[in-house]
């Protein structure tokens, strides 16, 4: 049986990049022929978002040739009452003591509810208990993993609150070959259980908030394999961080276009600019160089910051300049010169500051 396996969609609208990565998703499956698509919770921002959007998610959840089984989350817990439509594709899991069975393959779910860690481990050996010893297990659910040192912006903007916690340890001995979650949006996340099954978490599969950087992944598998990461095209957030070396040959500004190159053309730039600018040589001003760079990423910049500074000073003052003419009489390599020089010129800098 062949699964596709996302989370954290928070839908707000259509034609925008989350809508359109949903879309995208869709598209996936049915290129990849899958059996099961399953969205690991808040595939809507709120509930209400629901109310607006499932008219044209109901077109969007009919004729695809694969269930799709929906897991509600934290933000849209209250989105699936009893008796509404999502498309014909679409089944939700509202009822953790009840699987959907996919000839030998078992697919249990726990939706979101305010659950202590206590009331969730116990949901969950409730479930193992009720397991049968042949085919394949799978538990679905949406909450926070607290055996890794995540920072809480990696769940979202949740702020303080826990969310419906677990541990690793929490699925030993259950029976479960896969546990396939969400709610953890920085990245995809897989992990070995004890007893040889495997924890994943997809990631967002499109940026959420500015902290969810990179190419986003889906889990992408066949019962009986390992997860596997799939790589999507869609709307990201990339950080690049590029630091101007004053000592270097090369044209800085050109450097900067050969890495924006290679940048995929479906993210949005967080650029940060550091390093050395030396402007008597390169006959341009601070505010020049600024002009001239946001002029090169253009309109793919998202925010830029700039934190270089002028080396004018600092390099025609009589002690750098000794300095320097003490390095370049050393017998060191070129490369080596250069980390003494840029040490040398940082540590001046901060002692006029």
């Amino acid at each position: 049986m062949k699964i596709l396996h996302t989370a954290d969609l928070h839908l707000t609208g259509v034609n925008d990049n989350r809508w359109g990565t949903l879309t995208e998703l869709l598209r996936i499956g049915k290129a990849q022929s899958v059996d099961l698509f399953v969205i690991c919770g808040d595939l809507f921002d709120r509930s209400i978002d629901s109310e607006r959007l499932r008219p044209q998610i109901r077109k969007l959840f009919s004729g695809n040739g694969f269930r799709i089984l929906i897991l509600p989350g934290n933000h849209d817990q209250n989105a699936y009452r009893e008796g509404l439509f999502f498309g014909d594709d679409a089944f939700i899991v509202n009822d953790w003591k009840s699987p959907s069975e996919f000839g030998d393959v078992s697919v249990w779910g726990i939706p979101f509810e305010k659950l202590s860690a206590m009331e969730t481990i116990e949901r969950i050996r409730a479930i193992a208990s009720s397991l049968s010893g042949s085919g394949t297990n799978i538990l679905l659910l949406h909450g926070e993993l607290l055996d890794s040192f995540f920072q809480r912006t990696d769940f979202g903007d949740e702020g303080r609150e826990r969310y419906m916690p677990f541990r690793l340890s929490y699925f030993e001995n259950t029976g479960f070959h896969y546990v396939l979650a969400g709610h953890f949006h920085r990245s995809f996340d897989i992990r070995l259980l004890h007893d040889g099954g495997f924890f994943v978490y997809p990631g967002s599969p499109v940026s959420i908030t500015k902290r969810e950087t990179g190419r986003r992944r889906v889990n992408l598998f066949s019962t009986g394999g390992e997860p596997r990461e799939f790589l999507l095209d869609s709307f990201h957030y990339e950080s690049v961080r590029f630091d101007i070396d004053p000592f270097s040959s090369s044209d800085p500004f050109e450097t900067l276009k050969q890495r924006l190159d290679g940048i995929h053309p479906s993210a949005k730039i967080l650029l940060e600019v550091g390093g050395y600018i030396d402007s008597s040589r390169i006959e341009m001003t601070e505010r020049e160089v600024i002009d001239r760079i946001t002029d090169i990423v253009g309109p793919r910049v998202d925010k830029s910051t700039f934190v270089l500074k002028d080396t004018l000073t600092t390099i025609e003052d009589e002690l750098f300049k000794k300095v320097r003419e003490k390095i370049d009489r050393k017998t060191f390599g070129e490369e080596q010169k250069k980390r003494m020089l840029k040490f040398a010129l940082r540590a001046m800098m901060e002692a006029e500051l």
